[in-house]
């Protein structure tokens, strides 16, 4: 039996003090019927019972309305987005149309209802939501903005609400979105405040012990914190008094996303974090004295704390192109700590805190083509808490010169504006687009030369029998496609040059005649020909007939023979013979074959496993398009296989191994005397085989040690470390 929907008395206290506070936030630009209707059709579906609790538990009615809330007082939204928000799930559920929602509430509110049905259409294609790519579609696929300022207000909510759930696996998946996806649209948005709760919030639920590791260590070290900041203080706060300055100061402590970021980023513990706080001076100045009065602060405190000159930040001389303005110094503050202050006025301080999204690119999130403008315009707008009624220009002008296309797997790749199906082809691999004879883009039958738009799935069909033609460079649009395009069309006219040959060889031996060198060589260039491949091909081609160039042969050796003009005859000593088979293999004698044996692909060696020659490997396609090759051990190896199965290539070494690879061995023995020079003896007398480092650390007896070395392949590897483990004393030694 279906379960009916109700709400607990909790939640009826909540949900009323939350329309309370909405209506205060939002009061003044609500319509006469809006409270009435709305009330109308939240009872209604309520009614019908097609409203359910979610994954969580949670009521989505009562969430609808925190998240107006968070999205009205905490952004800056007014009565449309909040409308939007509280009738969205009765959209979702079928329970009223776009028609009714535009007929009661008007265009606006059912615009933005329409684009956030859009945009979760986008989820359903699975795609990999990590990726810059992503976020980027996601900002030109929502026409209007506040769909991403409600889905980023959603989101906060959830992450608010799920700290006590039991559902541990979707509270990871819902984390890790907020951490790789709606934290950084916040960023580049400029709500800080809620991209470092979503970011916290993240940490809390993904990685519970460092989280509360970090709070614990925060708050026994607050005292201390807080006395230090203000023996930093004081001082400086004297001489600018003393300088009539207005001002008030303020110290910041970094979040705890941030500051286990940078113990990840310098392998450290939390006790190796020295700025764990920001100083920032704030002063009351008048426009025309705001550049004088910073750099007068900056005076006071470099006279009274030695800085370090290769910390300072002057944006106040040349402020960011997204409006931050701010002097950065960072000094030697008592008890020889160094302490970052920052120096700004009011109205810079306002600007960088609140408006036109500063710090786009100051915390390393990439601004790409207008979109810095396109956002500092949205930011404006919610600045002036206006009813936002400007966002109905921001259409999808963004990314002119780019489309965002998804795999049938869901990855999401990116390509210029009017790039065609056989590009996509040419991208996942060269065999697929040499091979390529059309397309499915959303489930329908396309040519190869079908241009793209943002949002589709593409999926490549392709047939053994197809082969690259000259006119396909005129239907690709990336350079990475023309060149293996070139490359194929090369390849296959070396094959039918040779085919050719050995068809003209027969016709010779059919009719008896063994061809000479030197004559084939005037007989291509009497017939107009510069190079042999021309040549071969016109043949290949049909377009010369074999026998008429037997004949031609003929004429030419009698002339020679007649006029007695035919070379003389080499002796053996001064034969050589070139074989130009030999010499490709060669120059690819460390290439990888991929799949079927194509050669020539762009690889690079992973560093987190150093594969060498002999290795048993694979091919990982990178979202660059180039491909990393990994040991098969390779310990990420498992979670790549687990997240990209489908970006997974087979891989295998060719020719023989004649590079030089650097490989580190582990080394643990007893601390003997000696024994590090019989090691070191045993690699030195190996042929081939170069010492680079040794690093020996000796405690309790016994020693560890790292050694580099370089050589030819994993052969020479396990013979070396066959040797090293014979030495006595030495217990282990590992590749690492």
């Amino acid at each position: 039996m279906e379960q009916t929907f109700e709400f607990t008395q909790n939640e009826k206290n909540e949900a009323l003090a939350i329309l309370a506070r909405l209506k205060e936030d939002i009061g003044d630009t609500l319509k006469p019927g809006d409270e009435r209707k709305l009330h109308e059709h939240i009872i209604d579906a309520i009614s019908e019972n097609k409203i359910q609790r979610d994954i969580f538990g949670l009521n989505p009615i009562l969430h609808a309305l925190q998240t107006a809330e968070i999205a009205t007082h905490e952004i800056g939204l007014k009565r449309d987005g909040a409308i939007a928000v509280l009738l969205y799930n009765c959209v979702q559920h079928d329970m009223l149309g776009l028609d009714n929602i535009k007929n009661d509430f008007g265009q606006s509110v059912a615009n933005i209802i329409n684009g956030l049905i859009k945009v979760q259409s986008l989820y359903r294609k699975n795609p990999v939501v990590e990726s810059e790519n992503f976020r980027n579609l996601l900002l030109s696929f929502a026409e209007d903005m506040r769909v991403i300022l409600i889905m980023i207000a959603d989101r906060v909510n959830l992450m608010r609400q799920i700290k006590h759930t039991t559902n541990t696996e979707a509270q990871r998946q819902v984390s890790e979105e907020a951490s790789y996806l709606y934290a950084p649209l916040a960023h580049k948005l400029g709500l800080y405040k809620l991209k470092s709760e979503l970011e916290d919030l993240s940490l809390k639920y993904l990685e519970r012990d460092a989280y509360y590791m970090i709070k614990e260590k925060l708050n026994a070290t607050k005292r201390s914190r807080d006395a230090y900041i203000d023996k930093f203080i004081k001082p400086i706060q004297q001489k600018l008094e003393e300088a009539g300055l207005h001002f008030h100061m303020k110290g910041r402590t970094k979040s705890i996303h941030s500051i286990w970021q940078k113990m990840k980023k310098q392998k450290c513990g939390f006790e190796g974090i020295y700025d764990l706080f920001a100083i920032r001076i704030i002063i009351d100045a008048p426009l025309k004295l705001e550049k004088m009065q910073c750099w007068q602060a900056f005076s006071i405190v470099t006279d009274m704390y030695q800085p370090n000159p290769k910390r300072l930040r002057d944006w106040l001389s040349v402020p960011k192109s997204n409006g931050y303005e701010s002097l950065h110094i960072t000094v030697l503050g008592p008890e020889k700590k160094w302490v970052e202050v920052q120096i700004r006025t009011e109205r810079m301080d306002d600007i960088a805190e609140h408006g036109l999204a500063a710090h786009w690119r100051y915390k390393g999130v990439k601004s790409e083509s207008n979109i810095d403008q396109w956002l500092a315009n949205i930011r404006s707008a919610l600045e002036a808490g206006d009813d936002l009624e400007v966002m109905d220009q921001f259409k999808m002008d963004l990314y002119d010169d780019e489309v965002f296309i998804f795999t049938p797997k869901g990855d999401l790749i990116k390509f210029p504006k009017g790039a065609t199906v056989l590009d996509f082809a040419y991208h996942i691999h060269t065999g697929v687009g040499n091979s390529c004879v059309g397309g499915r883009i959303n489930g329908k039958v396309v040519p190869f030369r079908q241009i793209l738009n943002s949002g589709d799935t593409v999926e490549i069909i392709t047939q053994t029998n197809q082969k690259p033609k000259r006119d396909w460079l005129n239907i690709v649009k990336t350079s990475r496609a023309k060149a293996k395009i070139r490359l194929a069309l090369k390849e296959t006219q070396k094959k039918e040059g040779l085919m050719a040959k050995e068809l003209l060889e027969r016709r010779f031996k059919n009719r008896k005649i063994e061809p000479e060198e030197s004559i084939m060589g005037q007989l291509i260039t009497k017939m107009g020909f510069k190079e042999q491949s021309d040549f071969y091909k016109q043949i290949a081609d049909e377009k010369l007939d074999p026998n008429a160039v037997i004949e031609k042969y003929l004429q030419i050796r009698d002339q020679t023979v007649n006029t007695g003009q035919q070379k003389p005859t080499r002796s053996a000593e001064e034969f050589e013979y070139e074989n130009p088979v030999e010499d490709i293999a060669r120059q690819n004698d460390d290439a990888l074959i991929i799949d079927r044996n194509l050669m020539g692909i762009d690889y690079s060696l992973a560093q987190c496993c150093r594969p060498i020659y002999g290795d048993s490997i694979f091919g990982f396609v990178t979202v660059s398009g180039g491909i990393k090759i990994h040991r098969t051990d390779c310990p990420n190896a498992p979670e790549l296989y687990r997240r990209f199965g489908y970006r997974v290539v087979k891989a295998r070494w060719s020719g023989k191994g004649n590079g030089q690879y650097a490989i580190t061995l582990r080394v643990i023995g007893n601390d003997d005397i000696g024994i590090v020079n019989n090691i070191t003896s045993i690699i030195s007398k190996e042929e081939k085989i170069v010492m680079r480092s040794i690093n020996i650390d000796s405690n309790d007896g016994l020693f560890r040690g790292n050694l580099v070395i370089q050589l030819e392949d994993v052969s020479r590897l396990n013979s070396i470390i066959k040797k090293l483990q014979q030495v006595k004393g030495v217990k282990q030694v590992t590749r690492v």
